[in-house]
């Protein structure tokens, strides 16, 4: 699925996963989810606001993460789409979109 991230003044604060991609892959019942960022695997309490029309994912070591990827241009200009791929019950992998068409070896 299409994610996009989310910025706060200059810096990257999470991604926001939209409603519809909310309604699909996250049922109301998961609280916690584990997000696998490139090696790190982190775990993440989903607030409630996340059905109710806030469906951010936010987390110091997220924002770090995505601070990491050195995305050209600033953060807070344009939202920048990356992948959020399911890989299990409550697991998923996010990835920018190079490294989701990029082959494994």
């Amino acid at each position: 699925m299409v994610v996009k991230t989310q910025c706060e003044g200059h810096a990257f604060t999470g991604v926001d996963v939209g409603a519809a991609n909310v309604r699909r892959y996250f049922p109301r019942e998961l609280e916690d989810i584990e997000l696998r960022l490139d090696h790190l695997l982190i775990l993440l309490s989903l607030p409630p606001g996340f059905w109710n029309g806030h469906p951010e994912i936010r987390d110091p070591r997220l924002s770090l993460w995505l601070e990491s990827k050195n995305f050209s241009g600033s953060p807070g200009k344009t939202p920048l789409p990356l992948a959020l791929i399911p890989s299990g019950k409550n697991s998923f992998r996010l990835q920018t979109f190079a490294s989701a068409t990029r082959p494994k070896t």
